[in-house]
């Protein structure tokens, strides 16, 4: 290989990797560049901080290096090592490279050069938008940025396999901000599936089908006088098995109690974790299953727990909250009417839950479940799940209010093994006898 620097407009671009610690960066020469994905070219056209494995992969490919080419090049980019580009020079960029990237996401790095008043890109903030790992600061610059754009919206595009029909759909359901729809409709790709919400819904099935044939009864299961000897739900003389906390949503009161979570849980958590990840939707379900629980245990210290509905409600009490809190950006149909019909479906079964724990018990001096897991899990979903729902990409750890409402449920979850450690033998509380 050469020692020729080549052209800044040559038509072949160097790819560039290099050390996160800002160590000195290396090129290929075009005939020996590597295949990558347009985004990956992206990157490498600027990055100068790359992980050392990157260096070391593309090593293994003995490949040719010549650090003395890509100072050379880098000092074209950033010739005092600052950690920025000029908007002028990546705007070249864009120009000349653009139509290697998604439409949208050409949009988006649009947006990043026109929001910049100081005349400069931030170096982490291209990587970041190309890791899906947005700051709050970019957002801002890329909301600012995105008033001075007039293209044509996500919902006006023509053409579409009824695949990409379903992925936009879905983005204009959970998301408020179009640059954030878009962003999401070219990056989706169904792998992993939502497979957290699926796989919860179809255990919860399988309990209570396996339950229906033990007791023989499908409506009002709760009734049965066996029904509390099952060792998955919550129970007041059993509150020391700690696993009950979790494995209640399991049991439900019957057909009509599991049908309508089950219903709001896929309708709602489905979309909802295809868009934010199984990872921060289950933790926002399992939250609210726990609070829910202890709630119970600390409010309604008498009765059992069972049913979905903590996690359930968590989810649904957040993304409501959410459109509330960004009505005019959600452009989802009927938003008015569909709030309308949950919150109508969401009383039905709270009232339900009401009526069933001041119901004559079927199992004396025991009452029959409580309702005051679904308040639990209203509570976590208008608090941790709001700022998980708002931060579409963001990094939650960034977020102050993230870390707050964090603490608040940590301090509520520690409060409540405390209380159901010492509280009940100092109140000398008569609990039923175990089941």
């Amino acid at each position: 290989m050469g020692d020729r620097l080549p052209e800044p407009h040559a038509s072949s671009s160097p790819a560039v990797a290099a050390s996160s610690e800002a160590e000195e960066i290396e090129v290929l020469d075009s005939e020996d560049v590597l295949p990558m994905a347009a985004e990956d070219h992206w990157k490498a056209l600027f990055d100068q901080r790359a992980s050392c494995s990157c260096r070391q992969a593309l090593k293994a490919e003995k490949s040719s290096w010549n650090e003395a080419q890509v100072k050379k090049q880098a000092e074209m980019f950033d010739p005092d090592n600052t950690g920025y580009i000029s908007t002028e020079k990546f705007r070249s960029l864009l120009q000349r490279h653009g139509s290697e990237l998604d439409p949208h996401k050409l949009e988006v790095l649009l947006a990043l050069a026109d929001s910049n008043s100081e005349g400069r890109i931030c170096y982490q903030d291209f990587v970041n938008l190309m890791s899906n790992k947005r700051s709050n600061s970019f957002r801002q610059a890329i909301l600012q940025g995105n008033r001075r754009l007039c293209s044509k919206a996500l919902l006006e595009e023509t053409g579409l396999s009824l695949s990409q029909r379903l992925i936009r759909h879905v983005a204009y359901e959970t998301l408020p901000r179009e640059i954030d729809r878009k962003w999401y409709y070219d990056s989706y790709t169904c792998c992993p599936p939502p497979w957290f919400m699926i796989t919860i819904t179809i255990v919860e099935v399988a309990f209570f089908l396996y339950n229906g044939v033990v007791l023989d009864r499908y409506v009002l299961q709760v009734s049965h006088p066996l029904y509390l000897k099952n060792a998955l739900l919550y129970h007041p003389q059993l509150r020391a098995q700690a696993w009950r906390y979790l494995t209640y949503i399991f049991m439900h009161a019957g057909i009509e109690h599991l049908g309508l979570n089950v219903v709001l849980q896929l309708l709602v958590g489905v979309p909802l974790e295809m868009v934010h990840g199984a990872a921060r939707i289950s933790f926002v379900y399992i939250a609210g299953v726990v609070a829910g629980s202890l709630a119970v245990s600390v409010a309604d210290m008498t009765a059992p727990v069972v049913g979905s509905s903590g996690g359930v409600y968590a989810l649904v009490s957040a993304h409501l909250a959410n459109i509330v809190m960004n009505w005019s950006g959600m452009k989802c149909q009927f938003k008015l009417l569909r709030m309308a019909v949950a919150l109508i479906c969401m009383s039905f079964e709270f009232g339900r839950a009401v009526w069933l724990r001041f119901h004559p018990s079927a199992y004396p001096p025991c009452p029959h479940p409580s309702f005051m897991a679904h308040l639990g899990g209203v509570m976590v979903g208008i608090t941790l799940g709001v700022i998980i729902l708002r931060n579409y990409e963001q990094r939650l750890q960034d977020q102050t209010l993230w870390w707050i409402f964090l603490s608040i449920y940590v301090i509520f979850v520690l409060f409540a093994i405390f209380w159901n450690i010492f509280a009940y033998s100092l109140l000398d509380l008569k609990l039923p006898p175990p089941p």
